[in-house]
């Protein structure tokens, strides 16, 4: 939510601007560590005061992006996300601090510095203070509908609220800072609010072991702060151990397992830009670097002895997982504002989401499988429907009703967003024609033997070429020749048949020959 109240605060004096609004003043450019650090201090906390709020929650965490290969080290790593856009997490001329200044501030540093985790405005006091000289991380400071707190480059501080703060203004300015009432943050990101994002929810990750069971995925990326991540080897034992430990809003990616074929992995590397490389050593430990053509050399020798290894693009629109999801709050509610690219899995998810039981639906006939199956696009997700459900009548093949190109409405049977399948019904869509033949129970009729098979025959029941067809079991066919009721009987023969049943629910039609000649007898007698 848009505060009302948006406010630039400086330490230069906006006297000291030129025509273009640039600031042409002897101010530096980083902080002194000393007092105008202190002023900016200050400040937060006079409009923190004010509005009545003394804990912060961390929104949007990040540290720097851009991980050298020397930096490298098992499972926990810095990972490359969009190297051509310099990373927010490092503002100014200063050097990062190994440690992006998180050391004792957090018990466990970067795992305590996540997307939602509150801090007393104490800590928060200090996490701006990292942000002024540029230790290395950046984050928000926000307490929802009430308050905000950035720093953007150059020493120029952003505070928001959901009221005025004349007092905190008259302090800010008491301080010898300059505070300048803005419309909005030029650091605020608009979310895409098309773009639906997959929750790492109970579903998500029983389509995750599903995947592992048949092979699909073995490894699973989990970025917990924008610009740090480790990887997970998964196995169907392990996966709910690697859930129990995921950092909460964290996004997560799916791959495939890694190349055992070193050698070829090697020989793919690219002769210049940067690539990032992921293997398994000896000892079946993960690795995570990223490395340019001055350190190709390096990456050989280190993953020349590997288990396992794969090359993946730096480039966030080149990077290509299986799918992805961002780890939701206990209640269910994801309140991460990153968001993953998706992948054709899921958009197939956000599809499927949209589709219920009995809804009916139309699309076209893209394939028909020699093995009966008839595949339709919906919406450009293909669903398919098995042989049974395609007629109310017995069909020996799809191609008998249907053709590819053709538009048909259908009734959907199942969404299983898991194995992502969608169950069709061409048949449900009409009435069961099964039913009318219920009147015939008890009478007589005359209909073409179909089939002839070891325990009886096949009687079409209805005058029309793919009519309903009941059976007349052996013991029902004849009196007179109880070792070989068959005798003389061949397919096209007319026989007369009483219909004894019709059971729509089983699809079966039990008819009699012998009742029937036994009753044409009887009455031919009377």
């Amino acid at each position: 939510m848009q505060l009302p109240y948006v406010y630039r605060v400086t330490k230069y004096d906006p006297a000291d601007r030129d025509d273009h609004g640039h600031y042409a003043g002897t101010e530096d450019t980083v902080s002194d560590h000393g007092e105008i650090e202190t002023a900016y201090l200050q400040a937060v906390e006079a409009f923190a005061a004010e509005v009545g709020i003394d804990r912060l929650s961390v929104r949007e965490p990040q540290v720097p992006s851009l991980a050298h290969f020397g930096v490298e080290r098992p499972i926990d790593r810095l990972s490359v996300r969009e190297p051509q856009v310099p990373s927010l997490a490092h503002f100014g001329v200063e050097r990062p601090s190994d440690d992006f200044g998180l050391d004792g501030l957090f018990p466990n540093r970067l795992a305590g510095f996540h997307d939602g985790a509150e801090v007393p405005l104490s800590l928060g006091l200090e996490l701006v203070r990292l942000m002024l000289r540029d230790s290395g991380a950046w984050c928000r400071l926000e307490a929802e509908g009430t308050f905000a707190v950035h720093v953007g480059w150059d020493q120029y501080l952003y505070i928001g609220s959901n009221q005025a703060c004349e007092e905190a203004l008259t302090r800010t300015r008491a301080l010898g800072l300059f505070p300048e009432r803005l419309d909005a943050s030029p650091y605020d990101v608009e979310a895409d609010r098309n773009h639906v994002q997959r929750p790492g929810d109970d579903d998500f990750w029983a389509g995750l072991h599903w995947s592992v069971v048949i092979g699909r995925a073995a490894l699973l990326e989990e970025t917990y702060i924008e610009g740090a991540s480790r990887w997970h080897h998964l196995t169907r034992d392990a996966i709910d151990t690697v859930r129990a430990g995921i950092a909460p809003r964290a996004r997560l990616a799916v791959w495939p397992d890694l190349s055992s074929d070193v050698d070829a992995v090697l020989g793919a590397l690219p002769t210049e830009g940067l690539i990032e490389c992921v293997w398994q050593d000896k000892d079946g430990r993960l690795h995570s670097a990223v490395a340019d053509e001055d350190t190709f050399s390096e990456l050989t020798a280190r993953i020349s002895g590997a288990d396992a290894a794969a090359l993946l693009s730096v480039y966030a629109d080149e990077r290509a997982p299986l799918f992805t999801a961002v780890m939701p709050d206990n209640d269910g509610v994801v309140r991460a504002r990153w968001q993953t690219e998706p992948t054709p899995s899921d958009r197939n998810w956000a599809f499927l989401k949209t589709l219920h039981q009995g809804e009916i639906v139309t699309g076209t006939v893209t394939h028909i499988a020699d093995f009966g199956v008839t595949f339709v696009d919906i919406g450009g997700f293909e669903a398919m429907i098995n042989i049974p459900e395609l007629s109310w009548r017995p069909i020996s093949h799809p191609s008998d009703i249907l053709s590819v190109g053709q538009e048909i409405s259908t009734e959907i049977l199942s969404v299983d967003a898991i194995r992502e399948r969608v169950s069709l019904s061409l048949k449900a869509l009409h009435e069961d024609p099964m039913h009318l033949l219920t009147g015939l129970t008890g009478q007589t009729i005359v209909g073409r033997v179909t089939k002839l098979v070891p325990f009886g025959v096949f009687v079409r029941v209805e005058d029309v070429e793919n009519g309903f067809e009941g059976l007349v079991h052996n013991s029902e066919l004849s009196d007179g020749r109880p070792d070989s009721p068959q005798l003389g009987i061949q397919v096209g023969d007319a026989l007369p048949v009483k219909v004894l049943d019709v059971d729509p629910v089983r699809r079966r039609i039990t008819l009699s020959h012998r009742q029937a000649t036994s009753v044409d007898g009887d009455e031919a007698d009377a």
